[in-house]
């Protein structure tokens, strides 16, 4: 039995010509009523993409995504996933061909940080008080009740939704969890001890 990530291609010869990569970076999508929707990229080839969503497009329908790490893509819905949908790419040989190279980019980046990946030792640190950017430019002060090397838990008096893709002083992340104080947010890559050290821990002036 097929699973639905590797069933979504609308062709034998797209699955024969693109290597599909399994990947977990985030990005919006606007559907043809101009709505945006925040998004999960589980599965993507050149030629294709498999979204994790909770609102899902109708096969036929034209897509443009913003991907982290990818950009710009469009396509077409071709068939809707349990928790999501699939989608084509449509791009010139020239676009194909560069989101191949960001794909294997990001299948060696993905392969190098999978031992990172388990929970890491969540640490509170010296200088809790940051300031939380949305994508919108607007800023909140913060506290950080804990962070680790994949993220954080913020004391915070907005909460904004799941999904929505924030910066916690110069990390980038996404929203992941509300909680009675504040939000847990999973920083986009993981970072490096020392790169949280200079962040958070060094003496501020």
């Amino acid at each position: 039995m097929r699973s639905t990530a590797v069933d979504y291609a609308p062709s034998r010869v797209e699955r024969r010509n693109f290597q599909r990569v399994r990947v977990k970076i985030y990005g919006r999508f606007m559907l043809e009523d101009r709505s945006e929707h925040p998004c999960q990229v589980v599965e993507m080839s050149p030629g294709n993409v498999a979204l994790r969503a909770e609102r899902i497009g109708e096969p036929g329908e034209k897509i443009i995504a913003y991907i982290d790490h990818i950009g710009r893509v469009e396509g077409v819905v071709t068939r809707t996933l349990q928790d999501g949908f699939a989608m084509t790419v449509i791009a010139s040989e020239r676009k194909r061909d560069k989101l191949a190279a960001q794909l294997t980019w990001l299948a060696n980046k993905h392969e190098l940080d999978l031992p990172e990946d388990r929970r890491h030792e969540r640490v509170s640190p010296r200088n809790p008080m940051s300031v939380l950017q949305l994508m919108d430019g607007r800023q909140y002060q913060c506290r950080i009740i804990d962070l680790s090397l994949s993220g954080a838990a913020i004391e915070i008096d907005v909460k904004p939704a799941i999904g929505i893709q924030v910066t916690l002083g110069t990390m980038r992340g996404q929203v992941v969890r509300h909680f009675e104080d504040g939000v847990a947010i999973e920083f986009a890559v993981i970072q490096r001890p020392e790169t949280l050290d200079a962040e958070f821990n060094s003496p501020r002036s």
